[in-house]
């Protein structure tokens, strides 16, 4: 099975582009293998100056970064493996003296350790553009940041999209938690996993990834990637993913 790094960084490249294409605020621009991505959320992965290579084009890649600094408040500089002085002293120039490493795990659909419970509660449901202010506000409480941070992230027809879906799960049919799957390449991402705190403990966050990974394999995924903190990378690798590479992001302190 190709799970290579380069495959699935080029999925997940791929999914955060159509995001900033499709998102009421987003804008994308490209020089060479570097990139501006911008959705306009007050978080600094989601604006960001990236390189697609894992040999970053500087040049390129300040250029993109003087185009998403000028548009966002909140962002990121970010390149696949382990930062050289260079892109260190380029993100100090634009002002991102903070770094911080972004695991990014992969996993062979076939290689899936999904739970035996098939009745599993809370129930987890896709869930439409008409539910986006719904979504925004779900994800606002479980990620436990101030309201507005997410701003018309996923607003407009992004929930819609033929590549994306959403999902809320719910109990006693309220809503406690999030996730999202972007499709592309014959893989699927998975972000926006996130529990309620009052929900927590119980599992949930498994529940919403084996949903979202579920759908992508009968959609035809043949692997599955994300990006994950240090806290939740045991969950995921005791689902079968694996570390395949790990990604420096600066930003601001």
């Amino acid at each position: 099975m190709n799970i290579t790094a380069d495959r699935m960084a080029t999925a997940y490249f791929d999914a955060f582009e159509a995001l900033c294409r499709v998102t009421p605020k987003g804008g994308y621009a490209e020089r060479g293998t570097a990139r501006a991505g911008v959705t306009q959320a007050g978080v600094a992965t989601l604006n960001a100056a990236y390189d697609r290579s894992t040999e970053p084009d500087l040049g390129s890649l300040d250029e993109m970064a003087t185009e998403v600094g000028r548009q966002a408040a909140h962002w990121s500089i970010m390149v696949r493996g382990e930062a050289g002085d260079e892109v260190a002293d380029l993100a100090a120039r634009h002002g991102l003296l903070a770094r911080s490493d972004l695991p990014f795990l992969a996993c062979a659909t076939d290689d899936i350790a999904f739970s035996g419970g098939s009745t599993q509660h809370p129930s987890v449901r896709q869930v439409g553009a008409a539910e986006s202010d719904l979504y925004t506000e779900i994800l606002t409480r479980s990620f436990e940041v101030p309201d507005g941070l997410f701003g018309s992230l996923m607003g407009g027809a992004v929930l819609d999209a033929d590549s994306i879906t959403g999902y809320l799960a719910e109990e006693s049919g309220q809503p406690v938690g999030t996730g999202l799957g972007m499709r592309n390449s014959g893989m699927v991402g998975v972000f926006n996993i996130a529990v309620l705190p009052s929900a927590r403990g119980r599992g949930l966050g498994r529940l919403i990834t084996e949903t979202v990974l579920r759908d992508g394999i009968a959609a035809g995924a043949d692997a599955a990637y994300l990006h994950t903190s240090a806290m939740g990378q045991p969950l995921y690798e005791s689902m079968g993913f694996t570390l395949v590479e790990t990604w420096t992001m600066f930003h601001a302190r």
